[in-house]
């Protein structure tokens, strides 16, 4: 399931974070990628504890905690720090790759990477290329979200980002380990709670019909959770 997230940050957070990025310690992105990932991956990226990401992070998790949509669809059980990055110049691009399956905190956790996220720091007029492209066995699908919007994505799925021919593009990404860590049933307990939202506006938290999803709906979560 693909899913896109409008306004995770606010116009006036954006600007914020990018005020933050023009002015921190960029390196090598290749500093968190596996092995695979590490020979076809070229862009900067900020280190993971300077005080300009711990200021970034909190700006993202606050905006992710305002998103209902987001806690619907994802279930988050962890979600791992997230990173920033850049792409631009000589630094443009990032191959055909997929996320590893575990993310290692420094805190000694684990973070299984059921889900994936790319929340978007530059404007589609900003930059050339930079599309994020998800490959699927028919087709794929380039996504390019304005500045503050976000894609939620499985960590399975094998994908890549074009290179930046023109201009710049800063976003953040990091990775969610789901309480239901089934793909299929996280994606039917989001249809069947977004069903429940429109029901309840219909028709009010009391309707006999609401009472009855909502019981099937936190019966089948009860099932499905690994907390």
């Amino acid at each position: 399931m693909l899913l896109h997230l409008k306004e995770i940050l606010s116009p006036d957070e954006v600007r914020q974070a990018r005020k933050i990025l023009a002015n921190a310690p960029w390196g090598d992105g290749k500093v968190t990628s596996g092995q695979q990932s590490a020979l076809v991956k070229n862009n900067s990226q900020l280190p993971e504890h300077c005080a300009e990401s711990k200021q970034l992070q909190k700006l993202v998790l606050d905006g992710l905690t305002r998103d209902p949509l987001f806690f619907s669809a994802a279930l988050p059980k962890r979600i791992s720090p997230p990173l920033f990055n850049h792409y631009g110049g000589a630094a443009n691009s990032f191959g055909d790759h997929v996320d590893t399956s575990v993310r290692y905190l420094h805190n000694g956790e684990r973070v299984r990477t059921d889900m994936s996220c790319t929340l978007f720091l530059s404007a589609p007029s900003e930059y050339e290329g930079g599309e994020l492209v998800m490959a699927d066995t028919y087709r794929e699908e380039c996504i390019k979200l304005a500045a503050g919007d976000m894609i939620l994505y499985p960590g399975n799925r094998v994908h890549r980002v074009t290179p930046v021919t023109f201009g710049h593009r800063f976003a953040a990404f990091f990775w969610i380990e789901s309480m239901v860590r089934s793909e299929e049933q996280r994606r039917l307990l989001f249809e069947m709670d977004k069903s429940l939202i429109s029901l309840r506006h219909r028709v009010g938290e009391t309707d006999p019909a609401v009472v009855g999803l909502t019981s099937t709906y936190h019966n089948l979560l009860r099932l499905w959770t690994d907390t």
